[in-house]
């Protein structure tokens, strides 16, 4: 992909991003960047039966930070916990369509948000998960 060229996907999930907010008393709850100098996403998620129920985002950063972070929560929702655990920058971009090379590094910013979202939820039920 040339320089600055974004897909007409990594676009339409910028200017529309999807699932945008934060869950009230969410059951888990990740966050990556650096909110001091640059691109920060804090993602929150609902879980029912070791299923991602719901999955909000809050970002601070750039189109590809943006788009990225909006297209790993479609990529998780109504998931099972360890099937959006998987998701992959990689799968990210993907799904996307690409990104410019420049901007491939805001990719790893919603896929590690989320596995802490998730381990958030697993540390705060261990209790139950042993069962």
């Amino acid at each position: 992909m040339e320089h600055n060229q974004y897909s007409q996907e990594t676009i339409d999930h910028f200017m529309n991003p999807r699932n945008v907010g934060k869950i009230e008393n969410p059951d888990g709850v990740g966050i990556a960047g650096d909110p001091e100098c640059g691109d920060y996403i804090e993602i929150t998620i609902s879980v029912k039966d070791y299923f991602i129920k719901d999955i909000k985002f809050m970002v601070h950063g750039c189109v590809g930070a943006i788009s990225t972070s909006s297209m790993t929560t479609e990529l998780a929702k109504g998931k099972p916990l360890m099937a959006a655990y998987a998701i992959s920058n990689e799968d990210v971009i993907n799904a996307l369509g690409g990104l410019p090379s420049e901007k491939e590094h805001c990719s790893l910013l919603g896929p590690i948000a989320l596995k802490k979202a998730i381990v958030d939820y697993i540390n705060k039920n261990k209790s139950i998960l042993e069962k």
